[in-house]
């Protein structure tokens, strides 16, 4: 007979939490989108706009401010005219990668199972 394995509380609290910690990072409608564009290449704002369907300029700017603020993205100003800014995942942004992959391969078989449509 297999013996299920013992609960442990402590454990499960400290999962819990940083899974919490997670959600509170990565919230809203747009974080991740934005996480997921920046996977593959720098990108201006104005790409940026474009890659994320439907949010505004000042949404934007919100997100990657807080993105920046939490390390996750870097906002370079480029000395040209006009001004050019980029932005990119830093090395630590760049550990969610695994994350977003999990999150596309999951959506992708979830779509494929509701609608029964690849």
């Amino acid at each position: 007979m297999i013996e299920e394995p013992k609960h442990d509380p402590k454990k499960c609290t400290q999962h819990i939490l940083a899974v919490h910690d997670a959600m509170y990072i990565l919230n809203g409608r747009w974080k991740i989108s934005i996480i997921a564009s920046l996977c593959f290449n720098t990108l201006r704002f104005t790409d940026l706009l474009r890659e994320v369907e439907g949010i505004s300029g000042k949404m934007l700017s919100r997100e990657l401010k807080n993105l920046e603020e939490n390390q996750l993205v870097t906002r370079t100003v480029l000395n040209t005219q006009p001004i050019t800014v980029e932005y990119q995942l830093t090395e630590y942004g760049h550990t969610l990668k695994e994350v977003i992959d999990s999150l596309a391969k999951w959506g992708y078989n979830h779509r494929k199972k509701i609608t029964g449509k690849e």
